[in-house]
């Protein structure tokens, strides 16, 4: 069962700003990534449905998170179908991202009380969305939807919408301004922030630094 309660999920997503999102095959990468971003102040994050026996590692991601990483609320985003969701939800899921609008999700996280954000790229959808018990709705792929001038046309007339951008959300004032300014919620954020090393692994001090940059920079954009 979830560790936080919806409400809990959806105020840290408010109040940080900013979701790394993540998948890898190795289960070892996944703790230090979730470590590296921890301890660079995230406190949401997505681990992304793309691999075989992806539960299986998020299963024992969800336990060893608990005790490394207590304040840390995982969630799951990939998700597509209702039967995925479910099988989430029972190994821990605090919230669930889908790139899709899905209505028979929202019915298993409705029922169990867990957020669900999914992928929107039209203001029917987001209405719909709404509709269904969704508090924070996601944009994906972000950039390729209309980037930050979609959400801005969006927030004119759905002033109250609760608005996530996926995909083409960069660790940089100039990109952060553009998104924040036009009125997202939060942003999630993928490959950008994971920053590798010149042997090709994942440089988990640059991970660190980047994502407490990134934090900093969603604080003051959102203060201001």
């Amino acid at each position: 069962m979830a560790r936080f309660q919806k409400y809990q999920v959806v105020a840290k997503m408010a109040e940080v700003g900013m979701i790394p999102v993540f998948y890898h095959a190795d289960l070892e990468i996944n703790k230090q990534i979730l470590k590296a971003t921890y301890e660079g102040g995230a406190r949401v994050f997505e681990f992304t449905n793309r691999g075989d026996f992806a539960h299986e590692i998020f299963g024992q991601l969800v336990k060893w998170a608990a005790e490394e990483c207590p304040g840390m609320m995982l969630g799951v985003g990939s998700v597509i179908d209702p039967a995925t969701t479910a099988l989430y939800l029972q190994l821990g899921a605090n919230f669930i991202v889908s790139p899709v609008m899905n209505p028979e999700m929202a019915k298993i996280c409705n029922r169990r009380k867990v957020a669900w954000s999914p992928g929107c790229g039209s203001l029917s959808e987001i209405s719909q969305a709404e509709e269904l018990g969704a508090d924070v709705v996601k944009i994906f792929p972000g950039q390729q939807v209309g980037g930050p001038e979609f959400v801005k046309a969006v927030k004119g007339p759905f002033s109250w919408s609760s608005i996530m951008p996926t995909g083409g959300v960069k660790p940089e004032r100039e990109n952060l301004t553009a998104w924040f300014n036009a009125g997202v919620f939060c942003v999630g954020m993928g490959s950008q922030l994971m920053i590798k090393s010149s042997d090709g692994g994942f440089d988990y001090t640059a991970i660190k630094e980047k994502t407490a940059e990134a934090i900093a920079i969603i604080r003051e954009l959102k203060s201001n």
